[in-house]
């Protein structure tokens, strides 16, 4: 046995497959973009994802409502993986990292970036799914109504707590807001 297998772990049983035509430039990604720009939602969203929310199921409801689409809540086993695997295992290594000593701020400077990387692979996965052409129209007439639905249709498996109702609010209402001044799907 060559000394180096027993150092080297078998990559091979960690290598997800993924598809070779992932589009991370897409209009799921510019909304998301678009989106974040708006302190209050993105705060709303940081605080969701304190409480074990995806803000990815979060941005793919309200993407999906501005387009008069309905989220299932469901989301293609790919976009799960990569997100508990990958962007949930950059984040926990950035917060772990210490924010009271300069010494490491590039350190977390560089695993942000490498986070918001890995969240745009994942949004280019969710984006994929999302544009099968299974995905089914809303049949709800109002859009603020689909908009709140979608967003509780993100809801981790635990669901929705008093805590998270407010938040939810808040981005319900900028969505809505968002959606007067949408003219066309992204």
């Amino acid at each position: 046995m060559p000394l180096n297998s027993k150092i080297a772990p078998d990559l091979s049983l960690n290598t997800m497959e993924l598809p070779e035509n992932l589009e991370p430039d897409n209009p799921l990604w510019q909304f998301a973009l678009a989106f974040w720009q708006h302190v209050p939602a993105q705060e709303a969203c940081l605080a969701l994802q304190s409480e074990g929310w995806s803000v990815t199921r979060i941005l793919c409801a309200g993407w999906l409502a501005l387009n008069g689409r309905a989220y299932a809540g469901i989301e293609d086993a790919t976009v799960t993986e990569w997100r508990d695997r990958v962007t949930g295992s950059l984040r926990a290594i950035r917060t772990s990292v210490p924010k009271a000593q300069a010494s490491y701020n590039a350190l977390r400077t560089r695993l942000a970036s490498l986070e918001l990387e890995a969240e745009r692979i994942e949004l280019a996965l969710a984006w994929q799914s999302l544009t099968t052409p299974h995905s089914e129209q809303s049949t709800m007439n109002k859009s603020d109504i689909l908009i709140r639905s979608n967003l509780a249709a993100a809801a981790p498996e635990s669901g929705i707590t008093a805590d998270t109702r407010q938040l939810l609010s808040t981005l319900g209402d900028f969505l809505i807001a968002l959606n007067q001044g949408y003219t066309q799907p992204c």
